[in-house]
């Protein structure tokens, strides 16, 4: 699953993937430094798969992972191929959730693109870009349906459903703003469009701001604008979460103490990001090895054991779970299935984040 990490030049977008990857993607004070999109693939940080290396000391602990892509900065005109607007959407085409970050901090150092630091213009300046580019995704599929329609009634409800996309669209509203029955989700999913993806806003702040980020102005304009977009907002400063990442880890942890955080704004993002996909995790874990594996959230025991193995799918028997706060509680699996919290669950079981799985299979 992939996430691409957008903005306008110079908001801190490069700094913040260079954060969470520590890939050392090129950053200059001008647009257009990053062309062909950075990529980075990242585990996802996760407190449990430490306590089960610490109960197992198995010889191998492998996390989740998830895949940022830093796409090349956006101007005005994009739509329409300018600066690099047509590299910029077919690469946000490619992606299943977007990260835009959206600079609140004032730097007479930093250049801004439009001459002045204001969220709100920034956000709708690349949500207007993706919105042009979907209403033409739109008017070309009304003409094919539209046509259709002479052939067969059916293609009425794509033309009804299209019809209200495109009105959203013109109003200067994301489609994600419109619920969708499920029948509606299944031909919205096949339209591929960029602003029914799930978006997830980074408000850069700087270090004076960091203690008091919530409150911040720029802070509380970009959260009213995502509430009505069902985004969300993490407000971090990205130097920071830069200067964090570069420290080992009990450094880093002295410097979160230093700041008064539980855990830096990366972790936050990522995890965060996990979840925007609609991502869970379940836990396999023995000596060989503990691990997370990652499955999409409503996915039954068998397509999760299917994760491991084709093999262990085809030949699903039941699976045996145990919720990690149960065997972290009593433990060890010797005392959790004393205790009869072991459950034996068959091929209509519903995966919960965080189960603990022994699959018993036969091919």
């Amino acid at each position: 699953m992939k996430l691409g990490i957008v903005g306008l030049p110079n908001v801190g977008k490069s700094t913040l993937f260079n954060s969470i990857t520590k890939a050392g993607a090129e950053c200059a004070n001008y647009p257009f430094c990053t062309i062909e999109p950075n990529v980075g693939v990242v585990p996802v940080p996760d407190e449990r798969l430490d306590k089960l290396t610490e109960m197992y000391k198995p010889q191998k602990t492998t996390h989740a992972v998830i895949e940022f892509v830093d796409i090349a900065g956006l101007v005005k005109g994009a739509s329409r191929g300018e600066g690099l607007g047509n590299k910029f959407l077919s690469h946000i085409r490619e992606t299943d959730a977007i990260v835009e970050v959206v600079r609140c901090f004032e730097d007479s150092n930093v250049v801004h693109v439009d001459g002045s630091v204001n969220p709100i213009r920034d956000i709708e300046t690349i949500n207007l870009e993706l919105i042009f580019a979907d209403i033409e995704t739109i008017n070309k599929r009304l003409d094919k349906a539209r046509k259709n329609l002479k052939a067969d009634k059916k293609y009425q409800i794509e033309i009804d459903l299209l019809d209200k996309i495109l009105k959203t669209l013109e109003e200067g509203k994301s489609a994600r703003t419109l619920d969708f029955n499920e029948d509606e989700q299944i031909l919205v999913k096949d339209m591929f469009l960029l602003t029914t993806k799930p978006i997830l806003y980074i408000a850069n702040i700087s270090e004076e701001q960091l203690e008091n980020a919530d409150n911040e102005e720029n802070v509380k304009k970009v959260k009213e604008y995502a509430s009505k977009e069902k985004a969300e907002v993490i407000p971090l400063c990205v130097k920071i979460e830069e200067e964090l990442s570069s420290l080992e880890e009990d450094d880093k942890k002295e410097m979160l103490d230093a700041l008064g955080l539980e855990e830096s704004g990366l972790d936050k993002v990522i995890k965060r990001s996990y979840d925007l996909l609609g991502l869970m995790s379940f836990l396999t874990a023995g000596e060989p090895e503990v691990r997370a594996w990652t499955i999409k959230k409503g996915t039954k025991a068998p397509q999760a054991a299917g994760k491991i193995h084709s093999d262990i799918e085809r030949g699903f028997i039941k699976a045996e779970v145990v919720s990690y706060n149960d065997l972290i509680k009593e433990g060890s699996m010797v005392a959790a299935r004393e205790k009869g919290l072991v459950r034996s669950e068959g091929k209509e079981y519903i995966m919960q984040d965080g189960d603990i799985v022994l699959f018993k299979f036969n091919v």
